[in-house]
């Protein structure tokens, strides 16, 4: 007896089989992602919006630090998980930023279009961000640039900001509303691309550099020939 919907029970065991056979066989990758900022700017909503899909206006401070994980089956070969880290934006954890930044990726920096005087603060997360966070084989490490609450006002977007991002080697910067779910997604997904290629480009450096090593390494045949 066929099922409903028209599907024999040994063609779910074949999919089911089939899809597990691909997921065996895929690149698995873990990216550490960070997201930085004074303290209300959204942070903690836009983490959730993207990893759960949720908004709540009722958000606790976050003490330190916390992360949420969201896994993207990025295409047919690659799954990634991405661990998106909220770093909470008081003064009195900044000595432990260094320790927050360890191991990430790829940034973010969300100031708040309520609050438009959280935007100066952005180059004050940005140079403690370089300055302490530098990627292998000197990547440039991908950052974007948040303007959360647009779902508030639009009115106060700094005037700047598109000539602050050019000058200041910025992936890209977003309006956005976490409650509103307006361009979080598009702006994490932009992030891991970059992430991905600067994975990917230092993994191929890898591979170049073995391949030379190993030629230099390589017995040179010193046998004299007879003329």
């Amino acid at each position: 007896m066929l099922p409903r919907n028209g599907i024999t029970r040994e063609e779910i065991i074949r999919i089911t089989e089939t899809i597990r056979e691909n997921n065996l066989h895929k690149e698995e990758l873990n990216f550490k992602i960070i997201v930085i900022g004074d303290f209300g700017v959204g942070k903690t909503s836009i983490i959730g919006r993207f990893t759960e899909g949720q908004f709540s206006s009722h958000y606790k401070i976050t003490i330190g630090a916390d992360f949420a994980v969201k896994t993207l089956e990025w295409d047919e070969n690659t799954r990634i998980n991405l661990h998106v880290w909220d770093i909470a934006g008081h003064e009195r954890f900044g000595s432990l930023l260094s320790v927050f930044y360890r191991h990430a990726v790829a940034a973010a920096i969300v100031f708040d279009l309520t609050r438009p005087e959280t935007f100066e603060s952005v180059d004050k997360w940005l140079i403690d961000l370089r300055r302490k966070l530098q990627l292998p084989g000197g990547k440039s490490l991908p950052i974007i640039i948040l303007a959360n609450k647009g779902d508030v006002t639009v009115s106060t977007v700094p005037k700047n900001i598109d000539d602050y991002c050019k000058n200041n080697d910025i992936l890209a910067w977003y309006i956005t509303s976490a409650k509103n779910d307006i361009n979080i997604d598009e702006a994490m997904i932009k992030l891991t691309r970059a992430a991905l290629a600067n994975y990917r480009g230092f993994k191929c450096s890898l591979l170049l550099t073995e391949d030379i090593i190993s030629l230099n390494d390589a017995p040179v045949n010193r046998e004299k020939q007879c003329c």
